[in-house]
């Protein structure tokens, strides 16, 4: 078994808004200590579901400095710069590594359903972003709508010598990610997934090193991927089927509202708000994802108690 360099559970954390649609400052920073204390490995902020896409310019760069300022290297952070535009795709990444990020993510550029980058163009802003001089996790993810085949996923590893994670969450990840990771090799050094952990198994059994879950239970399921790193299949599998009810209750009905609303339950953050278009969660929905991970006597809902 490889001994990546990045590995473990490194959940996104979500953004906490008052129930006037502001930043609630104070809550984000109860939000990362909870993370903390839920056991990552590292933290990611500002992603897809930090609602990456409901905050302004102003907001990220304010949240990319209370999030950096407050964990004060506890653990490393991974920060989002998405963006269709490579010249602020680099401004993002410069102000993340003055800020002392360890790790920027990025998507291919695309913007809506039909601006989407070109192989070429895919692969010359993640050159740029590498001259900046941070290493890079690629997320490879439906929203995007690009198409990013093994090959040009491994030719930009082996190339661009500042990615250095690739974070598979397109449908067939797993076979996706254990090509990727035989034709990759030594240039790999963090192979990991997302959807909530809803194929981590699976994804395990190809060779990930670590998931990019939410923060809704990564004290739950970083025992899986501990077990199995480890070698012990058997233990992941009995600590996968435990969470499993819980984490496809999230993927399939809850999303990214699934974390404030359990962090909400445990007293961690006042308001679950999503800000417009998103509706709430409906009180069913909700209540089930409480009486799953309730089951689980997961961190967060007792962390504000």
């Amino acid at each position: 078994m490889i001994d990546y360099r990045y590995k473990g559970i490194w959940p996104v954390a979500p953004t906490s808004f008052h129930e006037d649609g502001s930043i609630d400052q104070d809550g984000m920073r109860r939000i990362l200590d909870c993370m903390i204390d839920q056991g990552s490995d590292g933290i990611c902020i500002l992603a897809n579901f930090s609602e990456q896409f409901l905050i302004s310019d102003e907001e990220r760069e304010t949240l990319t400095r209370l999030s950096l300022e407050h964990i004060a290297g506890r653990v490393p952070v991974i920060v989002t710069i998405s963006h269709f535009a490579t010249e602020i795709v680099l401004e993002r990444a410069k102000l993340a590594k003055d800020l002392g990020a360890s790790i920027v993510m990025m998507m291919a550029p695309y913007h809506g359903a039909l601006l989407k980058g070109t192989p070429d163009q895919t692969y010359e802003q993640f050159q740029r972003v590498g001259e900046v001089g941070i290493p890079m996790m690629l997320q490879d993810a439906p929203l995007s709508g690009v198409d990013l085949p093994v090959p040009l996923l491994v030719r930009m590893a082996k190339e661009i010598e500042m990615l250095k994670l690739f974070k598979i969450e397109c449908p067939g990840a797993a076979a996706k990610l254990r090509t990727l990771i035989a034709e990759g090799g030594d240039a790999i050094e963090g192979p990991f997934d997302g959807e909530e952990g809803i194929t981590l198994l699976a994804d395990l059994d190809a060779g990930i090193s670590g998931a990019m879950t939410s923060a809704l239970i990564p004290d739950q399921i970083k025992p899986v991927i501990t077990a199995h790193n480890s070698g012990d299949r058997k233990a992941a599998f009995e600590a996968y089927s435990r969470v499993l009810p819980a984490v496809n209750h999230e993927n399939r009905q809850c999303g990214f509202r699934a974390a404030k609303a359990a962090m909400v339950e445990g007293g961690v953050i006042k308001s679950e708000f999503c800000r417009h278009p998103i509706p709430e969660l409906h009180p069913q929905t909700r209540a089930a994802l409480i009486e799953l991970i309730a089951s689980l006597d997961p961190v967060v809902l007792g962390w504000g108690k």
